[in-house]
């Protein structure tokens, strides 16, 4: 008897990834739509809808020039999966014959009780697509939007804040970024992990000061020395911030450090892996605040987490200074787009000048809390000018007592680009970040 696990249908899968997608153009994010697809499927899931998410300008664009109608959007959702695959066929994990993906779109149409009566005109769109597709995408190619897989006014603000580097930006955007490990020096070495993965068949390369980029990503649970706290997955960029904050004064031997807004907890957790410290994370939500517990029990490490709004230190505060303060601050997320390829198509161009205000309010915040001769960083994830040097320069303007400390500024994904060594269609590099820092002057 057979008992070997039946392979899902790509139908199946298609169906979830319409539903996802159709969620995301409610509002949504991926991951919540996610985690309704049963466990069984999720993993294809997941790949064909991040496939579709990064093509899905010009998929949507291709629609308009299909249907003589507009169809539905659940529908409208199902076509732009069908097409994304039709249209950018070679991506990995993701490859199907053009007849399977147009026979398995349309079984998951006529499976569905809100498509079956579309199902012919699904199948006369992409049969339609297949025999006219050079006409077709000659139609769509000065629509930027279709182009490039980003919203218009995304493309503008890049094209403003970054003239010479837009381009490069969004071609990075719409490629998978790579696996980067970050190794807690009180565990282990860079050394003996590279060593450990090469023995899974797995190349590597030193990245920062503790980093190793894996050529090929693995589950967690198949990292060499994961679950002993050996390492964790974070990108290159947000290694950064921990040799920041510690290059400035310590003050003394056990410097006392506020991590401001931590969840999950990776930069709390490289702190205390490079310094003994007094710690206290924050952040707002009681759920983030138990993954930093979990984070940091992994890893072996100790601080103070609380549950608490760094925007309100009469809350929190013991009227004691930090020696040092961290504020990755909630950002658009611009910067990480190759990792979360919804957040392109969820943001608005307002919600830019909203996270800048409360950036700008943590940043008054926190910078009385800070003692003479410490340092503050002041971290975004994300690429847009709001959230990075324009930020930085106006939080200069306000507090003559800050003085600038060499800092990267604005990273940009995959930049500089490391693909070649792999050869594995990511997108090599960090993702996409700011940092500033700035140290207190002292009385004089």
């Amino acid at each position: 008897m057979n008992t070997a696990a039946r392979a899902p249908a790509l139908s199946e899968q298609l169906a979830h990834v319409a539903q996802a997608v159709l969620a995301v153009r409610q509002g949504r994010s991926l991951n919540d739509a996610l985690a309704a697809v049963p466990s069984s499927l999720r993993a294809g899931v997941q790949a064909l809808a991040f496939h579709t998410l990064r093509e899905l300008g010009a998929c949507e664009a291709l629609v308009e020039g299909l249907a003589d109608r507009a169809p539905a959007p659940p529908l409208r959702a199902l076509l732009c999966a069908a097409l994304a695959l039709l249209a950018a066929p070679h991506a990995p994990g993701v490859s199907y014959p053009a007849h399977t993906v147009v026979d398995q779109a349309v079984r998951a149409a006529r499976q569905d009780k809100r498509w079956q009566r579309q199902a012919g005109f699904l199948n006369a769109c992409l049969r339609r697509y297949l025999r006219e597709a050079d006409a077709l995408r000659a139609a769509i190619a000065q629509d930027p939007v279709a182009q490039w897989n980003h919203p218009r006014w995304w493309i503008e603000r890049l094209q403003r804040d970054h003239p010479d580097h837009w381009q490069a930006i969004l071609r990075a955007n719409n490629r998978a970024g790579p696996m980067t490990l970050r190794i807690n020096r009180r565990r282990s070495t860079r050394e003996a992990v590279a060593a450990a993965l090469m023995q899974q068949g797995v190349a590597s390369r030193f990245v920062g000061e503790d980093g190793l980029e894996l050529a090929r990503a693995l589950p967690v649970e198949q990292l060499p020395g994961f679950a002993e706290g050996w390492c964790s997955v974070q990108d290159e960029a947000a290694q950064h911030a921990a040799p920041l904050l510690l290059q400035g004064d310590p003050g003394s031997a056990r410097p006392r450090l506020l991590d401001a807004c931590a969840a999950p907890g990776g930069k709390t957790a490289h702190l205390l892996e490079r310094i003994d410290a007094d710690l206290l994370a924050l952040d707002v939500d009681p759920l983030r605040c138990e993954r930093i517990a979990d984070t940091l029990r992994r890893l072996g490490l100790v601080a103070d987490v609380r549950c608490a709004d760094a925007a309100q230190p009469g809350s929190w505060w013991d009227d004691r200074p930090f020696d040092a303060i961290l504020l990755d601050a909630p950002c658009t997320a611009s910067g990480i787009v190759r990792r979360h390829p919804d957040v392109r198509w969820l943001r608005r161009e307002s919600d830019v000048a909203a996270l800048a205000q409360t950036q700008r309010t943590l940043l008054d915040a926190l910078w009385p809390l800070l003692r003479p001769g410490g340092r503050l960083v002041y971290a975004t994830c994300s690429v847009f000018r709001a959230e990075g040097s324009d930020q930085a320069q106006a939080f200069l303007q306000r507090h003559t007592d800050a003085r600038p400390a060499p800092a990267p500024g604005h990273l940009f994904p995959g930049l500089p680009g490391t693909q070649g060594e792999f050869n594995d269609n990511r997108s090599g590099g960090p993702d996409g970040f700011f940092y500033a820092s700035f140290d207190k002057a002292r009385p004089r």
